[in-house]
Formats: C-alpha cells, structure tokens, sequence
C-alpha cells in the first residue's frame, strides 16, 4: 500500500468548502425593500434557488443613480442584478454603469411566441429589460374626509376643501406633471410645457401653495404607513404599495387613480459586476411568464409580459381579485400619465438642480 500523503490530504479538505461555493454561487440583487420584495421573494429568488442550488442576497436601495454610481466608484464587484426605473436604466447604460444585455437570453412564451413579441413595446432595451408596470398615485386616508371625498390630482393640492398634511416623495417625479394637471393643463400637453421655462415654473409655483404642509418620503413603505397612522391626510406613493396596506393590513386608504404616473421597473446587470453569466440566467428566469404572474398575484403590479398578464387572478392570501387594481386596468388607463421616458433621461441633472435649489429656498420642517 502506498503511504498516505498528509500534505496533500491537508490541502484537499483545506480547499473542499472554496470549491463548494464557487459550485453553489450567491447571487446578490439590488432591490425596493418592503411589499415589494417580500413578493418578489416569493415569485422569484426562492423558486430560483430551488431550481439552481444558487443562494439569492439582496440589497436594498430607494432608487436613483447615486448608489449606483457610489458603487461603481468604489469598485464594488459584488452587485450581480439591480431592479431600476425604466428612465433611470437608460440614463445609467448612456453614462456606462450598466452592461449591454443580450435580447436571446430571454426566454419565450409558453406558446412559443418570440419573447421581443410577447413583451410589451419598448420593454427590452439596450442594458436593460423591463419587467413590470407600476404608477405613482395619490391616496388618502379615509377618515381624514368623512363626507366629500378627493378624486381628482387637483383636490391634492385644494388645502381648503380638503385640508391636512400631504406626503410626497423627496424627488422631482411626478411633482412637475400634477402641478400642472392641477391648473387644467391637458395631459397630452405636460412634456412639451415642461420642457420650457415657463412651464417649470408653472409647477414650481403650484407646488408652492402646499408649502408648510409637506411631509418628504424617500423610502416606498412611507406613505402607506403614513396614513394609516393619520400622519398626513394624503400622499403619494406606489399603487403596489397601498394595495398590500389595504388588503393584508385593512389600512382605511382609498387611491385616487386620476393622474397616476406608469412607470417601469427594469432588470439591469452593473458594469462592474463579476458574475454576468448568472446574472443573465436569473434575469432569463425572473423575465418568463409563470413567475412573472405569481408576482401579480401578491402584489398589484401589472407584468410586462403579455403571457403573463393573461395568467394573472386572484390575490393570493385574500382570493381578492387582482385585475381591478393593476394601472394597466383600462377604466385606470384612461386617466393616466404616460411617463415620457426621453424627457425623463434627457432632463435628470436638471430636474435635480432645480429641485434641490427649490428645496433649499423653501425648506420647512416635516
């Protein structure tokens, strides 16, 4: 019998755990936080592990590009998958933080239908590929307004009809487009006045008249809590989010579906990320229509998929059904802002500039 060799015994059980986590890899996800990810847990990241053996982490972030740029400063290598608004996904993959993403690694239909067909328009783009819609709406708190209620975008800022605290998100979205829907400004007509000084300040302005009265949110379970606690009497906030508050937490809170703002979350892959392949393999999964429409059945988000949307029923939890509170309802798309993504990517650092330097010259206490 050959003697046994220590050294190299010693060095295989040294290197066995290496080897398995490089077998079983973990994938890290930047995401929302609150309902949202709690729903994507369950449709994508542990149905993911069960099929692959790979471990899903998540980060949490309230959008924008500042920690997506912090991130890429910093060399940080271990964000695999970020979920980002459509507009800024464009903006990041025009300034490099994001990778170009390969249109083949999405998967068809069940029926075989090409996935640049079932998708809808404009939902695979260069670095990015969109996986739901979802809506900036305002809501209110029903015991705030016993007798007449809001319903309309300019009740939102008539503080002598319907007086109280409003909450709005700390951010130049959706400010703009309601400040002047609240003056009569046609919807089809916000881009255009917006991409001129006057209509800036048309919102400016308007945005005003609340001065005083302003609470600011930046993370997406705020406005919710909010006004289930009678802290503000209206707020804006997610369509997803209020939902998951009036239904599995019986919130008294009513959205008003006027004016809701679509909008687009996208899976992205970061630049500086050092595992593409799997990261390309979890978006293939994430993006196909099974899971894609167990997500629409916990949380009111409307997916992007045709295939998907034909799937979707019943909440989950409650059998509530689903379709009349997704902003792709019809009743719900007839009163919407279409969210113009070009004037969103091409206006980013002045939207901010001017915001921030309203903000500075009106501060007031929350």
């Amino acid at each position: 019998m050959r003697p046994l060799n220590l050294m190299w015994l010693l060095t295989t059980v040294l290197t066995l755990p290496a080897l398995a986590d490089t077998d079983h890899p973990t994938l890290t996800v930047v995401t929302w936080g609150g309902a949202y990810e709690r729903s994507q847990h369950e449709a994508y990241f542990e149905s993911f592990t069960e099929k692959t053996g790979i471990e899903v982490e998540t980060v949490r972030f309230n959008g924008g590009l500042d920690a997506l740029k912090e991130a890429y400063a910093k060399g940080n290598h271990s964000w695999d998958v970020i979920d980002m608004i459509k507009a800024n996904a464009d903006t990041a993959c025009e300034q490099g933080l994001l990778r170009e993403l390969d249109p083949s690694i999405l998967a068809p239909a069940p029926d075989g239908t090409p996935a640049s067909e079932d998708f809808i328009k404009g939902a695979i783009g260069r670095c990015a590929v969109t996986q739901l819609v979802f809506s900036t709406v305002i809501a209110y708190d029903d015991r705030a307004f016993p007798g007449v209620k809001p319903r309309r975008v300019e009740d939102f800022f008539d503080t002598q009809r319907f007086p109280g605290r409003r909450a709005l998100r700390r951010a130049p979205v959706g400010l703009f487009e309601w400040a002047l829907m609240s003056q009569g400004v046609p919807r089809s007509q916000l881009y255009d006045l917006l991409s001129t000084e006057r209509g800036l300040d048309l919102a400016f302005n308007q945005l005003d008249k609340l001065r005083g009265q302003l609470t600011w949110w930046t993370g997406g379970n705020e406005p919710a809590r909010l006004l289930a606690e009678g802290k503000v009497a209206m707020a804006s906030g997610y369509n997803g989010r209020f939902f998951d508050a009036q239904v599995n937490d019986g919130a008294p809170i009513t959205i008003i579906w006027d004016g809701q703002l679509l909008d687009y979350n996208s899976w992205a892959i970061p630049a500086q990320a050092d595992q593409p392949q799997l990261a390309e393999r979890f978006i293939r999964y994430a993006t196909r229509a099974e899971p894609m429409a167990h997500q629409a059945s916990l949380i009111s988000y409307s997916p992007s998929r045709h295939s998907a949307r034909e799937r979707v029923g019943l909440h989950k939890e409650t059998s509530t059904p689903m379709r009349p509170y997704l902003p792709t309802l019809p009743a719900h798309l007839e009163k919407a802002i279409h969210r113009d993504q070009q004037w969103y990517t091409q206006t980013f650092d002045l939207r901010w500039r001017l915001f921030e330097r309203w903000m500075n010259r009106h501060a007031t206490p929350d």
